[in-house]
């Protein structure tokens, strides 16, 4: 049921954010990361981001289904930490999402509510991610598998640059 009216909730808050987003002309110096446990527990994205785009300044988070034997971590959200209404309940998440990032990174190629409402309710200032989940949520999408972190990373780091969003 709660992901029945989250649901609702989402289209209602894409439909709004295809009419007032703003993409930002600025140089990229903070990143964050949106992805799936499945994807983080085999590549460290994190490091990676920071070798291939130069950035310093990246932050992660990852979707894992709840289950009552998971200790509680600051850098994993669950179906738990958002409400029925789309409301943030885990505060570090919110922080995180509430973050202006320079680039937001959707590193996830399955449908997934609880990544894309993530993603749509991140204050980041430009988002890209892998095509083919949602091509509402991005203003740069790259297809890639996500197993090619590499391949996905530096044809990122060329639309960057092309867009004068990271310096040589």
């Amino acid at each position: 049921m709660k992901k029945v009216f989250l649901k609702k909730r989402f289209r209602k808050l894409l439909i709004e954010s295809e009419n007032s987003r703003v993409v930002s002309k600025n140089e990229i110096k903070t990143v964050g990361i949106i992805s799936s446990d499945e994807i983080t527990n085999w590549i460290n994205l994190k490091e990676e981001v920071q070798t291939i785009l130069g950035v310093e300044d990246v932050e992660i988070y990852s979707y894992r289904p709840f289950k009552k034997k998971d200790k509680a971590s600051l850098s994993h959200f669950t179906e738990k930490d958002i409400s029925w209404k789309g409301e943030i309940k885990k505060p570090h998440f919110n922080a995180f999402l509430e973050k202006p990032f320079d680039l937001l990174i959707g590193y996830f190629n399955k449908e997934n509510l609880y990544n894309q409402f993530s993603v749509l309710k991140s204050k980041a200032t430009f988002k890209t991610g892998i095509s083919k989940v949602n091509q509402d949520l991005y203003d740069l999408e790259i297809s890639e598998y996500p197993t090619n972190t590499d391949g996905f990373l530096l044809e990122l780091k060329k639309y960057l640059l092309i867009l004068k969003k990271l310096k040589n």
